[in-house]
């Protein structure tokens, strides 16, 4: 028995060894590789789905974001505004080129954006491009957008990816292949996808702004959080987004570097106003918001990684400090339910009309910061008579559901995640949320141009979302990575997005040892 076991690890050695001479040519020649820790993917398509960090690896905007999340040239070099006809013109670069080697053009910009607007498509940035009136290719490098009146959050929202006309012309937009192998300008193209495991991207030698430094970047998929920590450490993993919790496995080691970034992505309770709970007692998110302790949720949760939330503008220039934060008043709360009609039960659960206030804040699979927190907020509702508890189902039922522990925020133009969000009927408005004094202001507000002109419309915007609770604002989370420490041209001070997004503003100048 000892005989064969040694036989048999001499053989394992002697493969090894073999394996190992053999990788180190192959690494020579396949170059750097950043394995991140991503999340999964059913689709890539970014005239369709908002979220997803990938597209900015994968496609090119007309306009991009610098590291101070301020709007520069993109596919577009240039651009000019009339304010008469209140149409933008854009002059493309020359040169530029979709993976596939066909030539980028003003008739793929129009082919996106017109995708993006077409009711068919149900795209998660409609709303972000209901102003626009026509689309026109001039010629192969201009390309001209009429708008029915004034809004300087479109120049933020060409970011967007632009989508290749000749592969997607005719086609089903939400169906198509393309979604699975998608081909756009970006510094990396998609060159694998072994679904639900990882999906491999290769740097595109025909960037407009030269060769990528890393030749390589895989984003390996590990849904849970807790895992993302332990594949950094086992070396499985380059780079990736953990918890605050996470952190001091990787804090002060040689190693590892930790970045700690600030970001505009805020987390709260969000109210299905399609239930009859909460669409016939629209006193309750106001009620329920005085009973959630925030202190304790950013001690415990972020570990001080993070700040109490009370409007979704927070974290920028047009951010109303004299709103009602609804600070942690428990008395209130019981206070203002009761003022209301909902009295306590034999068990100590408020009822009204036969009716008890119970329900269940849902979570997304594997985000341990939602869930921990939605834990502490179910707790603390049940401290003044709710009864409360937390599921993270599979799949989010947004019309079917009770509540959802949400996450949204942008550090561009105060219009992204605002008027989609708050709006009624608009493209990422998932609760059913409508106020028609909301609706007039944010409409206003995105036609003005100037920022003395804006400001007083959202100030009054967050003063009546605060009357009239779409949320329970909670807190606004730092994003912590962690990742091999070799790795460079990582913006520390850049202010991030929902979900973190935004850290690869600049992957193309990212590189390793």
């Amino acid at each position: 028995m000892k005989k064969k076991v040694c036989l048999l690890l001499a053989l394992i050695l002697s493969v090894g060894i073999l394996a190992g001479c053999g990788g180190s040519d192959d690494a020579k020649k396949e170059g750097k590789t950043l394995v991140y820790g991503s999340s999964d993917y059913t689709a890539i398509n970014p005239a369709l789905y908002e979220h997803g960090e990938i597209n900015s690896l994968i496609f090119l905007g007309l306009t991009t974001h610098n590291e101070k999340d301020e709007v520069a040239p993109g596919a577009a070099e240039k651009w000019s505004f009339d304010e008469k006809t209140n149409t933008y013109t854009f002059q493309l670069r020359e040169g530029l080129k979709f993976h596939d080697g066909e030539p980028l053009t003003a008739e793929d910009v129009k082919f996106t954006i017109e995708a993006i607007m077409n009711p068919d498509n149900g795209s998660e940035n409609a709303s972000n491009f209901e102003d626009v009136t026509k689309v026109e290719a001039a010629d192969d490098l201009t390309v001209k957008i009429t708008m029915k009146a004034p809004n300087v959050a479109m120049l933020d929202y060409l970011t967007i990816g632009i989508l290749p006309k000749h592969l997607l012309e005719g086609k089903d937009l939400a169906t198509d292949e393309f979604n699975q192998k998608p081909v756009g300008a970006g510094p990396y193209k998609l060159t694998g996808w072994d679904k639900g495991q990882a999906i491999t991207l290769e740097k595109n030698d025909d960037f407009y702004l030269g060769t990528p430094k890393i030749d390589k970047v895989i984003f390996k998929i590990v849904e849970d959080s807790d895992a993302k920590a332990l594949q950094l450490q086992s070396g499985e993993l380059d780079f990736a987004q953990i918890t605050p919790k996470a952190m001091e496995e990787f804090e002060g080691k040689n190693e590892f570097k930790v970045y700690t970034m600030k970001t505009a992505d805020y987390r709260g309770i969000m109210y299905n106003f399609n239930n009859p709970l909460f669409k016939n007692n629209h006193e309750l998110p106001k009620a329920l918001s005085y009973a959630i302790d925030r202190d304790a949720i950013i001690k415990s949760v972020l570990l001080g990684h993070g700040q109490a939330a009370y409007s979704p503008l927070q974290m920028g220039p047009y951010n109303n400090k004299d709103v009602e934060k609804y600070d942690y008043n428990p008395d209130k709360a019981k206070e203002l339910l009761e003022k209301a009609g909902w009295k306590k039960d034999a068990d100590g659960i408020y009822a009204k009309k036969g009716q008890k206030l119970e329900f269940t804040i849902n979570c997304s699979q594997g985000d341990q910061v939602r869930v921990d927190m939605a834990n502490i907020c179910a707790q603390n509702l049940n401290e003044i008579g709710a009864k409360v508890d937390v599921k993270t189902p599979a799949e989010t039922d947004w019309a079917g559901q009770e509540a959802f522990l949400i996450g949204w925020g942008s550090p561009f133009d105060p219009d992204d995640h605002t008027y989609k969000v708050f709006g009624t009927d608009k493209g990422a408005n998932y609760n059913g949320y409508s106020n028609a004094k909301v609706d007039k202001l944010l409409q206003q507000a995105r036609e003005k141009e100037a920022a003395e002109d804006r400001l007083p419309l959202y100030k009054e915007f967050q003063t009546e979302l605060a009357k009239d609770p779409a949320y329970t604002f909670i807190a606004y989370i730092d994003a912590v990575y962690a990742g091999k420490a070799d790795i460079t041209g990582i913006t520390e001070e850049t202010v991030l997005g929902h979900h973190g997004v935004g850290i690869f503003w600049n992957i193309y100048d990212w590189d390793m040892k």
